[in-house]
């Protein structure tokens, strides 16, 4: 009894503690399974109209809707709704982290249109072309360039897209495979890197989190460091994308879309316009240039050097005390650059390193005599006039996880699906939790914020219930940290209103319901293999050495079984 009522108190007084005088908890009292309609119209219309933006605004408008009709009639409310969209909007744009993002993708875009007026990126294309052998070769340069931009996930789609897209469409690998690829290897590998623009807030969730267990000393980074080996999605997401170029096998919708191309040739489906085409007439190389890849490969470098320079130097500008006195004492020790890299404001200082690359890219063509001052100038704004329907699409985007947060679904679904839970089942259960929440919500961030309060004492409940303690305490404990971190990337990795899915649809010059369509086959199998072959033996007791060789046997046993060859 004494258990039951301890695990009762774990599931109901601490959520309602968290949420105490918040908005979103007394809409989700109030609205119930209600604060599912702007996620699910979102969603579904997405896939009914095939229109983003008008889906998300829809989805938006039916949540401000929601939230006017409680204290206005029905006519009120629906001028009421309207207004708070444009209000959403507005403070999505104001918000500084947001307005950073924007900054960062248009000024890339410039970066990216600069680089194809030089013909640097048609220049790479030829050269990885001669180095692609087929196109098992194609996918596998696509995915080694994925992670090599590690440090970021929306640079890793911005970057990877336009300079791949060639060599993929040579082979002819279909778009929606080529976005596919770049999704794979965006947030999985951003999610998991020891120093990238995603630490500092993973290391802060977990050690706020911990806190409310009476953990106060706790060593956050060394926790996420032993995270790695249970992130099971990414990992098997990872080995997921090599065997399915190496074994030449696909199925569902991606195998219809690779038959599609390679059968006629036509790499982008007809139904629809893609998302983004960076690779406007206008900014095609001139006439007679000299093909070189430096042209793509110097302003890239700067780019990333650029962005390793500004998180070290950013993220110092944050430090203080200690930590600050031992950074410049050993200033290029392993603590020195997780410090900074976790502390750095990734939208401004990615947004300065663009533009930093600018500069020199335009010199560069100058220098080369490609084109004048004035005529670079043009074709920078060119390439940021190709990401105007991306920015449409994540100011609404944000928008509607602004409403989504007010209406109160994420906690409407944390406090629905929270019951008692068998130990062995934690971890899944949490995993699953974490995916639809970061599905409706189009973002792992927020999921992590919302999930990481309520599973470290929760599972710590629950181990203690289960007599766990000590390194058995300590590992279940891990386990589902690692839950909640990855359940968040895999809903966010099928969410067609997340930013990342968008743009890699837009990297890739994929149509974006297309690449929603035939990547979501994909996640949910591997989303399978993970609960399967990974978070349920570990939670049994299994090592987790075990779990990661059985599941990376479970994908390629999966393709042999499921997948059909491409021929």
């Amino acid at each position: 009894m004494r258990k039951f009522l301890s695990l009762f108190l774990v599931f109901t007084i601490l959520p309602l503690a968290l949420f105490a005088d918040d908005v979103s908890s007394v809409n989700a009292d109030k609205f119930g399974i209600l604060t599912l309609i702007p996620p699910l119209v979102a969603i579904s219309l997405a896939f009914i109209t095939k229109d983003v933006v008008l889906s998300l605004f829809l989805g938006v408008f039916s949540g401000t809707f929601m939230i006017s009709v409680i204290e206005n009639n029905i006519f009120i409310a629906i001028i009421k709704g309207f207004v708070d969209v444009s209000n959403k909007a507005i403070n999505s744009m104001a918000d500084s982290w947001n307005a950073g993002i924007m900054l960062q993708v248009l000024a890339i875009g410039g970066v990216v249109a600069l680089i194809s007026k030089m013909g640097g990126t048609k220049a790479v294309a030829e050269w990885l072309a001669k180095k692609s052998k087929s196109g098992v070769s194609a996918q596998i340069y696509t995915w080694v360039m994925g992670l090599f931009v590690f440090f970021d996930d929306y640079a890793n789609a911005l970057i990877v897209g336009p300079v791949m897209r060639p060599v993929t469409d040579k082979f002819k690998i279909s778009r929606e495979k080529l976005a596919f690829i770049i999704d794979a290897t965006a947030a999985p590998i951003a999610g998991i890197a020891i120093i990238s623009t995603w630490i500092g807030y993973e290391l802060s969730i977990i050690k706020s989190s911990y806190e409310l267990i009476g953990v106060t000393d706790i060593n956050a980074f060394a926790i996420f460091l032993e995270t790695i080996p249970y992130r099971f999605y990414n990992i098997f997401m990872l080995v997921f994308v090599v065997a399915t170029a190496v074994m030449n096998r696909e199925f569902g919708p991606m195998y219809k879309a690779q038959m599609r191309a390679l059968k006629t040739g036509v790499v982008e489906s007809t139904n629809q316009q893609s998302i983004n085409n960076v690779e406007d007439k206008a900014l095609l190389p001139k006439e007679g240039i000299k093909l070189q890849t430096s042209n793509a490969i110097i302003p890239i470098l700067v780019l990333m050097i650029a962005a390793f320079t500004g998180f070290y130097l950013n993220g110092m500008s944050t430090l203080e005390g200690e930590a600050l006195a031992q950074v410049k004492a050993s200033p290029l020790s392993f603590f020195a650059l997780r410090e900074t890299f976790g502390n750095a404001d990734a939208s401004v200082v990615l947004f300065q390193a663009a533009l930093f690359a600018t500069v020199v890219a335009i010199f560069l063509g100058m220098y080369r005599k490609i084109f004048t001052a004035s005529e670079a100038i043009e074709v920078w704004i060119k390439g940021w006039k190709t990401m105007i329907i991306t920015i449409v699409i994540l100011l609404l985007a944000w928008s509607l996880s602004s409403v989504i947060k007010d209406v109160g679904t994420s906690v409407y679904l944390v406090n629905v699906l929270s019951d008692a839970i068998p130990s062995w089942a934690l971890p899944a259960i949490i995993f699953v939790l974490g995916s639809f929440i970061s599905f409706a919500a189009g973002t792992s961030y927020g999921t992590m914020g919302i999930l990481m309060p309520l599973v470290v004492p929760l599972a710590f409940a629950i181990g203690g219930f289960n007599g766990f303690e000590g390194e058995a305490m300590h590992n279940y404990m891990i386990m589902n940290v690692g839950a909640v971190l990855t359940g968040a990337i895999f809903g966010d990795h099928c969410s067609p209103i997340s930013d990342t899915t968008i743009l890699s649809s837009m990297g890739a010059g994929c149509n974006h319901i297309d690449h929603v369509a035939t990547q979501v086959t994909y996640a949910l199998s591997v989303a399978v293999i993970t609960v399967v072959a990974g978070y349920i033996p570990v939670a049994m007791g299994y090592s987790v050495f075990i779990a990661l060789p059985l599941g990376f046997i479970a994908v390629f046993l999966m393709l042999r079984v499921f997948g059909k060859k491409i021929i």
